[in-house]
């Protein structure tokens, strides 16, 4: 979601089609699949500069120094976020982590809270935090903060505009 209110604000997006739109995403995923592979081969980051990539929270430890990042940390109710993926897991035809569903909310909250820390801690790096749920009842309020943050000359109402409301499916 984010991704797609960035593009639509007028920001070049750096993503690939390996992983396409599908059921889960029906509007893609809009990944950059050397992201995954930034702790052994970050030759992709200088050529990023100036566009928006989609990183997971883990791998953002793995983004190199000498360079200065703008993150925009999307939040969401970690027991939707579990759904969502066993959702997704259980029509790959999957099996996903064998902890319960209420013991990896409790691990992906720690993550979160101990990289925010890090990231309070990085010279070149600068956070906001944007929940996904304010994202969807007020997407005008949410697209001007992540605009004011970015700096940026963003189209605001573009960005508000991309927020579907249909696709929010896994709540709590």
């Amino acid at each position: 979601m984010m991704m797609m209110m960035l593009e639509a604000g007028g920001l070049p997006i750096l993503a690939d089609t390996v992983r396409g739109a599908d059921e889960d995403n029906p509007k893609g995923y809009y990944e950059f699949e050397p992201v995954k592979k930034t702790k052994s081969d970050a030759s992709w980051v200088p050529q990023s500069e100036g566009r928006v990539v989609k990183i997971i929270h883990m791998l953002l430890y793995d983004m190199p120094p000498g360079f200065d990042y703008r993150v925009v940390l999307m939040r969401r109710d970690l027991n939707e976020v579990v759904r969502s993926q066993t959702a997704m897991l259980d029509r790959q035809g999957c099996t996903g982590a064998s902890l319960s569903p209420e013991r990896l909310a409790t691990v992906f909250g720690q993550q979160l809270d101990r990289l925010v820390t890090w990231l309070d801690r990085q010279s070149n790096f600068t956070f906001i935090q944007i929940d996904h749920g304010d994202v969807i009842l007020k997407p005008a309020e949410q697209a001007g903060r992540v605009a004011a943050f970015l700096g940026d000359d963003l189209d605001v109402d573009a960005m508000a505009a991309t927020v579907d409301r249909g696709l929010y499916r896994q709540r709590t």
